[in-house]
Parts: C-alpha cells; sequence; structure tokens
C-alpha cells in the first residue's frame, strides 16, 4: 500500500499516530479554532528545527520603515562607534521678527544685566506746537528705558500710542494711565551702530504730539580756528574727547576732497602722541606749503565713529613782511605828497612877495617922481617972491 503524497518522512511513510494526530488538528480547526499564523507555532517550529537540525539555519528579516531620524539606541550605537568624529548640528531659526517680542526682551535683557541702564524721559502737553528732542551720548552698549508722559485734559483712552526708530513701526512697549497723565514706555539693549538713532513716540489725538530720543556716540573736539604757522617751523595739532575713550584714532589729511590716512611709520614727518586715552596728537615737523589744508581726526568707539577737522595754514616768511612793505609804501607817497604840497607853497609864497616888492618899487617911483614935479613950482614961486 502506497502512502498518500507528502506523508513521506526521511525513511519511509509516517507512522499511523502521527497521522491521527494530524486529523485531530484538523477537527479542531473545524470546529472554530483560531487559525494559525503564518509563522509556525513555537512548538512546532521547536520540533522542526531539533528535526531538521542538521541543516544551516538562514534567517531574513525586513526591517520596518525607518524614519529619517535613527531611534535612540542605534543612535546612541552609532556615536559611540564614532565618538573619534566631531559633532556638527545646524539648527534652523524660526524667523525673527525686526522687533523683538516682550518675553524675548525681557529675556534678553536679562542676558545683557551686566550692562548699565540709561533711563530717559519727555514730557509733552496736548496743546504743544514744537516736537521735543532729547540728545543722548552713549558710549558702550548700555539697557534703555524711554519714557514718554503727556498730560491729556479729556479722557486718556481716546489717546493712540506709537512707538518708532526711524520710519520703522515699534511694537512691545507698555503704556499706563495715571489721572489725566498718559505714559509710554519702551525698553530695549543696544549692542551695536546699527541700533543708534532716533527713538520717537507718537501720542495721537485731535493733534498729533510727539517725542524723539536721539542717540549718537560722543563729540570730538579740535581747534575751532585756523592754526597759523609758517615754513620751516613744527606744530601739533589736537583733538580731544570729553569724558570718553575712544578704542582708537586715526588721523587722516585732506588737500581736496580725498583723505589720505597718515602712516607715522612710513614718514619721519609725522609723529602721533598717545599719552591720554581721550586724546590725539599729531606733530608735524619741517612745514612746508604743501602742508597746509584739513587734517581730521578720527575716533572709533564700540557702537558707532567720530570726527573732528582741524585746518592748518602755512605762511612763508614774506608773508608778514607784505604789510610793512604796503605801510613804507604808503608813508614814502605820503612824504613825497607833502613835500610837493609844500615846495609848491612855497614857490607860490615867493611869487607873491616878489610881486609885492615890484609894487612897493614902483609906488616909490611913482611918489619920487611927483615931489619932483611939485617942487618945481613951489621954487619957481619962491624965485618970484625974492624979486
Amino acid at each position: 500500500m502506497r502512502a498518500p503524497s507528502g506523508l513521506l518522512g526521511p525513511r519511509g511513510p509516517l507512522p499511523l499516530a502521527l497521522l491521527c494526530l494530524l486529523a485531530a488538528a484538523c477537527g479542531s480547526l473545524a470546529e472554530g479554532q483560531p487559525s494559525v499564523s503564518p509563522l509556525t507555532s513555537l512548538p512546532i517550529e521547536e520540533e522542526r528545527i531539533t528535526k531538521y537540525s542538521n541543516l544551516s539555519l538562514e534567517s531574513h528579516n525586513i526591517p520596518p520603515t525607518v524614519s529619517p531620524l535613527t531611534s535612540l539606541p542605534i543612535e546612541e550605537e552609532r556615536i559611540t562607534k564614532y565618538s573619534n568624529l566631531s559633532l556638527e548640528s545646524h539648527n534652523i531659526p524660526p524667523t525673527a521678527s525686526p522687533l523683538t517680542s516682550l518675553p524675548i526682551r525681557g529675556e534678553m535683557m536679562t542676558k545683557y544685566s551686566n550692562l548699565s541702564l540709561e533711563s530717559h524721559n519727555i514730557s509733552l502737553t496736548e496743546h504743544s506746537n514744537v516736537p521735543v528732542e532729547k540728545n543722548i551720548t552713549l558710549e558702550r552698549p548700555s539697557n534703555i528705558e524711554l519714557t514718554c508722559q503727556i498730560t491729556i485734559s479729556r479722557g486718556v483712552n481716546s489717546v493712540n500710542v506709537t512707538w518708532k526708530k526711524g520710519d520703522e513701526l515699534l511694537e512691545n512697549y507698555l503704556t499706563n494711565a495715571t489721572g489725566c497723565i498718559l505714559y509710554a514706555q519702551y525698553m530695549f539693549t543696544i549692542i551695536n551702530s546699527k541700533q543708534m538713532g532716533s527713538y520717537s513716540c507718537f501720542f495721537g489725538g485731535e493733534k498729533e504730539q510727539r517725542g524723539t530720543f536721539n542717540f549718537k556716540v560722543p563729540e570730538i573736539h579740535g581747534k575751532n580756528k585756523p592754526l597759523i604757522t609758517y615754513v620751516g617751523d613744527s606744530t601739533v595739532l589736537m583733538c580731544k574727547c570729553q569724558h570718553c575713550s575712544p578704542l582708537h584714532w586715526t588721523w587722516y589729511h585732506s588737500n581736496g576732497s580725498v583723505q589720505v590716512p597718515i602712516d607715522v611709520q612710513m614718514s619721519e614727518k609725522y609723529a602721533i602722541n598717545r599719552t591720554n586715552a581721550n586724546e590725539t596728537r599729531l606733530k608735524i615737523m619741517q612745514l612746508t606749503e604743501d602742508n597746509q589744508g584739513s587734517y581730521w581726526c578720527h575716533a572709533v568707539f564700540q557702537l558707532g565713529e567720530s570726527e573732528e577737522r582741524v585746518q592748518l595754514v602755512v605762511l612763508s616768511y614774506l608773508v608778514p613782511l607784505k604789510p610793512f612793505l604796503g605801510i613804507v609804501v604808503e608813508v614814502a607817497i605820503l612824504v613825497a605828497v607833502i613835500l610837493l604840497c609844500e615846495t609848491y607853497t612855497q614857490k607860490k609864497k615867493k611869487h607873491i612877495d616878489d610881486g609885492k616888492e615890484f609894487e612897493q618899487v614902483e609906488q616909490l617911483k611913482s611918489d619920487d617922481t611927483n615931489g619932483v614935479e611939485n617942487n618945481a613950482p613951489r621954487h619957481r614961486k619962491n624965485e618970484s617972491v625974492s624979486q
């Protein structure tokens, strides 16, 4: 009798007991037992592995869909394996608004809590016709607190408050009302030159009122009047900053529209004295007329730059002689005119005297002639009497 196909073992037909077990298993399936999963149950799998232990085992797994980010255990294993390599992390920051929000600004001011706090106020009235401005000199990074207050006779709720930096609208400012006084406050931190400029508060109503805070770096001062010196001499140009210390000083020379930096290392003609941090001195030796012109002292601060002009005039020694020579010429001309006038006057006087003398002589001659004529009749008369 031939065993059915598929029921043959490695050495012949399967035993009858095994066939009974298979029949019992088929009966249990018909009574509603759960079906066997595609993966063989554990006891049958162990029996099969034991039975075919002489064969090699090959295992193939289909991994689940890997997420873009490696799971934590595998990631730790990989980092441990490649621990000798550097780790680079790149984050895409969220789009930052031009103006820092109030919580972030508070965090930023906490971050820069080591900086000094600058508080400035402006007071406005609702009937003012002129905007109020306040100039603020700032040398180093600082926390800034700006406050505008306005007195309103009507309800403060009808006033619209706005803050601007130049033409840029600002946000996250604070407002408060106490009676008829309305306060508007803006707090921020200045850490670079881009944050310098004008900050304005606007109170809108029937008539808009504006207060402006102008932030700028310290000014430097030089000689207001031109410095006059002479060819061959030496001179010293000085610039000074009151109550401030620039990070760096630079001198420029301009004899037109172009500014040329002065390099004391390349020329022995110039020397710069940096004894004090708040001032600089430029010494120019053996002056010539080519050295005259405008000199600029340039100061660099943490928050910006500032400069000042010093005018230098170099004269030759003939220049001061020109007024003296002019005076000498004027005196010579005046003396010549006086001498000519004197000579003319003397000649005229002499001519007049000669004319008078001539008249006197003529008069005497006339008198003598008349005398002779008068004496002749008298002589005749005397002769007739004597007869």
